[in-house]
């Protein structure tokens, strides 16, 4: 019906028809495809959340004299020099060197200090050459200072992403924010109805070149981003889960800092939350059909984070208009819900790239190439020495204990068999609880006499099938020395400690080294 040609000239003469893409919902059910196609020129889309693979390219020019960077840095946080003389990398989740920031402050702070017009201190070393003699620099830089700042983001705009939930005892700290235990909490991260590659599921009007809002900037889609992904399972045309990425590009001197933020994720690291807006041309019925997406039409799945693997289990499916509701029912129970990006944000990004395209300051662009809507999957790394997991170590004869035993009982059997812990079950054998041997003789100090009285109900667990490296991080992150083995039925199969992990590790070095050890 049109072309971007026909539209551009339309805005220019300040008739374009533009509408945002929740607006566009409600226009699509009152008139239908065919009229909406007609009257409607360009639907925008837009996004704010935490985009991790985002970061920037810096030049801070030649000193004098001049220095060839080896190791970089800026406010504390390491930026990648391997590029040239004076340019550097800095990766949005890279976190700050000094110990006692840690976590709380990274490369996409310094991202946004930057568009902020704060200074920056920058610390390099080098090596030293003939015609790079000087070794070491300290200064401060802004945006006014340097020469170039782009921002290269090689992920963002995930076209639908997973909802997650914790089924484990213990709360879990990941890049989906903080996950309570027992199913205590769902987050989600995407706008729903205004996110960008919803609108054009297939990329037929988004592809490399194309002009977009990026961070309160005109910034270009590269290419499609790493990880891109176009064979998933699809409803109402849109995919179920993590399908297509963008590669994107923009000036960092130019941006707003309304619409980029430096953040952390709780006990996981830095992210930054990056604005994104996609004009969508409406060139047929079938764009027009695309663009009006619902909410409620949107599937995505539930994830059970709890389980460390590649391959995470769906506990079952929702859409946004019940993520958006702020709660969700499982197993008859109401679970709280909240999102890690901002609508607000998303709409203000769809309305702020609404207002220059009716002002005539955006005009659309034809990409120089498609995006691949077919035949990109995204493949694991294959590790050469598959892990470890908790079945295949030798397993001991178990020795466990019952809620009714004397305490004096429960002390001989840890003597006798020359162990800490002691795994509390019923007659079922079912976990009930743990013990070890400060607990008997804190028992003992106070006067208890039965063991009931004195175990640890609430049990870190390992399962039969999970990796070794996940127990070992499990035992250091809890501050304990071993935990009981359950199947899935939570009867005890044994008990894993780090010793036993000690050990395994020093036999697998010593393998590797042909016999001898290190």
């Amino acid at each position: 019906m049109k072309t971007i040609q026909e539209i551009n000239q339309k805005i220019k003469n300040g008739d374009a028809v533009v509408v945002t893409a929740d607006e566009m919902t409600s226009i699509v059910a009152q008139k239908g495809t065919q009229k909406a196609a007609e009257e409607i020129d360009v639907v925008t889309t837009g996004t704010f959340g935490a985009m991790c693979s985002s970061g920037a390219f810096l030049n801070f020019g030649h000193s004098d004299p001049p220095i060839k960077m080896s190791k970089t840095f800026l406010n504390g946080v390491e930026a990648y020099s391997g590029l040239a003389a004076v340019d550097a990398y800095l990766g949005a989740t890279q976190p700050s060197q000094n110990p006692e920031i840690g976590l709380d402050y990274g490369g996409s702070h310094v991202i946004e200090d930057l568009i902020r017009g704060k200074e920056v201190e920058l610390v390099a070393d080098a090596y030293g050459t003939d015609c790079y003699p000087l070794k070491r620099v300290k200064t401060s830089i802004n945006l006014d200072k340097i020469n170039q700042a782009t921002m290269i983001n090689p992920r963002n705009c995930y076209q639908n992403y997973a909802v997650a939930i914790n089924s484990t005892d213990e709360t879990l700290y990941t890049y989906m924010g903080t996950l309570l235990p027992n199913m205590g909490n769902i987050t989600y991260s995407s706008a729903g109805t205004l996110s960008p590659l919803i609108n054009d599921p297939y990329f037929q009007t988004i592809g490399m070149g194309t002009k977009i809002f990026l961070c309160g900037a005109e910034g270009y889609i590269v290419s499609e981003g790493t990880q891109h992904s176009t064979d998933a399972e699809r409803r109402n045309g849109i995919p179920v889960g993590a399908a297509g990425t963008l590669m994107l590009q923009g000036d960092m001197k130019k941006m707003d800092a309304n619409y980029v933020r430096g953040a952390t994720m709780p006990k996981y690291g830095p992210t930054l939350y990056v604005g994104a807006g996609i004009p969508i041309p409406v060139l047929n019925e079938d764009i027009a059909a695309r663009t009006a997406i619902s909410d409620e039409q949107i599937i995505c799945k539930i994830i059970d984070y709890g389980v460390p693997r590649r391959s995470r289990p769906v506990v079952r499916e929702t859409n946004y208009q019940e993520l958006k509701t702020g709660k969700i029912e499982i197993d008859g129970v109401e679970i709280p819900t909240s999102p890690l990006s901002s609508y607000k944000l998303a709409k203000m990004v769809s309305e702020e790239l609404k207002d220059w395209i009716e002002k005539g300051d955006f005009l659309l662009t034809n990409p120089v190439k498609p995006l691949p809507n077919k035949g990109h999957v995204v493949n694991p790394l294959e590790i050469s020495k598959p892990s470890i997991l908790v079945r295949d170590i030798e397993s001991k004869p178990v020795i466990m204990a019952y809620p009714g035993d004397k305490i004096n009982d429960v002390a001989k059997k840890l003597v006798e068999n020359n162990i800490n812990h002691l795994p509390v079950v019923d007659n079922q054998g079912k976990l009930k609880g743990i013990v070890t041997s400060w607990d008997i003789a804190d028992g003992v100090a106070k006067g208890k006499s039965k063991l009931d009285e004195l175990m640890t109900r609430k049990v870190i667990i390992a399962r039969e099938d999970e990796s070794v490296d996940i127990i070992a991080r499990r035992i250091d992150k809890n501050n304990i020395s071993g935990l009981p083995i359950v199947d899935k039925e939570n009867l005890v199969k044994g008990m894993i400690t780090a010793e036993d992990i000690s050990r395994l590790i020093g036999e697998n070095l010593k393998n590797e080294n042909g016999g001898e050890s290190i």
